[in-house]
């Protein structure tokens, strides 16, 4: 790793950089580079020039010049040019925070592009239809992105005038830019604002994340997966993010770029589209993916593209996964020998055990219930609601306390404040790696992708119970019944780790607990986790009351009780170990 300057680092791979200074995103990518993987050159700008951007309102002094020499340093590695016709270098601007925020920030592919640039394109590749649908792609980004014009999309058999004025009439403010660097600075401006827009905020809130952090900007050499059949773009999982079982799992998409897959607006098809058309390409996946997770300690996310024939590495993380999928996998790595026990707690949570706690539909329930949708399972549990159909409706009526379910033709960022408020997601479009599927998983909210066009005016205004997990939505309220924590294997491992490792003893309601316990529903204050030392002072334990929370079992360890007891043990063990990591790390 290279410092242009103050503000730009080169990603070369030769040493690893700090992830909160440039982020997750440009940390995968010098981390595939140091292991010698197949990775477009990149540079970032760091997460201290968004912080800079913020509170100076604009760009800082000398950011301009080391975009200069960091688009210099892609030049030289890629043999091409950016801004001029002769073997043109188009870029990918990205964000990415130090703390993954899937789907909240922005993004501008194919940048660099002008009609001049487009023709070159054309020939070199001998294909005009690529041309334009690139310049297409980054003309109707940057004017959604950068310029705020509200259009779904472009006419690609449209000249660039009707494209000018078809984003003029959606309300932008300026013209998409014609000179590329013009481009390059519109669109860093626009991932730092984008961390606090609306969606972002909302995001940290819901999670509990700080608000300044800042993200940093990756830019990096485009490759093409629009360029013709033997090209294309897919998201690849080192293990199921659904179920945990250990085998890869992915969407690929031919003749396609990364956003058609994350979008939703085209449904992919399975991994054994990309082995059976381009089997080299996929073995070179699967084999990236195995090195990827071993060096990572942990199952990961990767997105790639294909370009004639070429396997591309554009990004990895450590993939979100629905919470049974993070209790095998726990368990899995503990089995193989990857991580201690005590890693696997560090890595589940007393609320994904929640989730996993939560009312599932009856044995054989949705037999005679009447089917209103059928889709792809991609987050799973049950969510009961009436069905709405935009995300600040859900917002409002959950926010009044009804049960809705938010059904979309597909999700986009500006719908995650209506995700976080559903008690499921279903849309029309979209596979098991779009938006929704990845958010609704982050979340813990059931999710149902791909139902079909029409889905929408199909369901709206009517009370459903959505299976996540069998990709089906059912007309009316099922019947539910709620597990037992001890009924599954997985949970049961990590539950002994946890009584071994908890720093307080935690007892269910049905267990012969010590005598002595304050029940905190009879106290005035009880709830209240704040409250909690002085009611408990010199009692050797509680129950009720705050203890339902992450919060009240970790009042509980700081008042120094002996025991708890609570309705489901495992939530109660894993707060009270992330208590004591956490009083650990102070």
């Amino acid at each position: 790793m290279g410092a242009v300057g103050r503000w730009v680092l080169s990603l070369d791979g030769a040493a690893l950089p700090d992830g909160a200074l440039v982020g997750g995103k440009a940390w995968g990518i010098a981390f595939m580079r140091h292991a010698g993987l197949p990775v477009p050159p990149a540079f970032v700008v760091t997460t201290e020039a968004c912080r800079a951007y913020l509170a100076e309102g604009q760009l800082p002094d000398g950011l301009t010049d080391e975009l200069h020499a960091g688009i210099a340093m892609l030049e030289a590695e890629t043999g091409r040019r950016f801004g001029v016709p002769e073997r043109p270098l188009l870029l990918a601007v990205r964000s990415g925070a130090a703390i993954s925020m899937p789907g909240m920030l922005d993004t501008v592919l194919n940048l660099g592009i002008d009609e001049e640039i487009e023709a070159a394109l054309a020939r070199e590749s001998g294909d005009v239809a690529f041309a334009r649908d690139t310049h297409r792609r980054f003309h109707e980004m940057y004017a959604r992105i950068v310029l705020k014009a509200g259009i779904d999309g472009l006419p690609p058999e449209g000249s660039v005038e009707e494209w000018r004025a078809a984003v003029a009439e959606a309300g932008a403010a300026a013209r998409v830019p014609e000179a590329p660097v013009d481009q390059l600075l519109g669109a860093v401006r626009a991932v730092f604002d984008s961390w606090n827009g609306r969606r972002a905020k909302r995001y940290r809130r819901h999670h509990g994340l700080a608000d300044d952090a800042g993200t940093a900007v990756t830019v990096q050499a485009m490759v093409f997966g629009n360029l013709g059949a033997n090209s294309g773009t897919g998201v690849l999982f080192s293990r199921n993010p659904l179920t945990g079982a250990p085998v890869p799992y992915g969407e690929y998409l031919a003749c396609a770029q990364g956003e058609d897959v994350v979008s939703g607006q085209r449904t992919p098809q399975g991994l054994d589209a990309l082995s059976s058309s381009l089997p080299e390409a996929h073995a070179a996946l699967i084999d990236a993916a195995g090195r990827l997770e071993a060096l990572n300690r942990d199952v990961q996310d990767i997105e790639f593209s294909v370009q004639n024939g070429a396997l591309y590495l554009l990004q990895t993380r450590t993939a979100a996964r629905a919470p049974a999928a993070a209790m095998r996998i726990a368990v899995d790595l503990v089995n193989e020998g990857t991580i201690s026990s005590d890693e696997a707690l560090a890595r589940v949570s007393a609320a994904q055990v929640r989730t996993l706690l939560m009312p599932r539909l009856d044995e054989g329930a949705g037999e005679d219930a009447a089917l209103l949708a059928e889709g792809e399972g991609a987050s799973p549990g049950v969510g009961i609601g009436k069905v709405v159909l935009d995300a600040d409706a859900a917002e409002a009526s959950g926010a009044a306390g009804e049960d809705v379910v938010l059904v979309r033709p597909t999700t986009s960022p500006e719908d995650v404040h209506g995700m976080v408020a559903a008690r499921a997601v279903v849309t029309a479009t979209g596979g098991a790696t779009s938006h929704a599927a990845v958010v609704s998983r982050s979340l813990g909210v059931p999710c149902v992708v791909g139902c079909g066009e029409g889905v929408g005016a199909a369901l709206a205004g009517r009370e459903v119970t959505v299976d996540g997990k069998a990709g089906q939505v059912f007309d009316g309220v099922l019947p539910v019944s709620i597990p037992a924590e001890t009924d599954d294997p997985y949970l049961r491992r990590i539950a002994a780790w946890a009584r071994a490792a908890a720093p307080i003893a935690v007892y269910r309601a049905e267990d012969s607990a010590p005598n002595g316990a304050v029940d905190l529903d009879r106290l005035p204050g009880g709830e209240e986790p704040e409250r909690m030392p002085a009611l408990l002072a010199g009692a050797p334990g509680a129950k009720g009351g705050a203890l339902a929370s992450d919060a009240g079992v970790a009042a509980a360890v700081a008042a120094g009780l002996d025991f708890i007891v609570v309705r489901h043990a495992l939530p109660a063990l894993l707060a009270a170990c992330a208590a004591a990591r956490a009083e650990a790390a102070t």
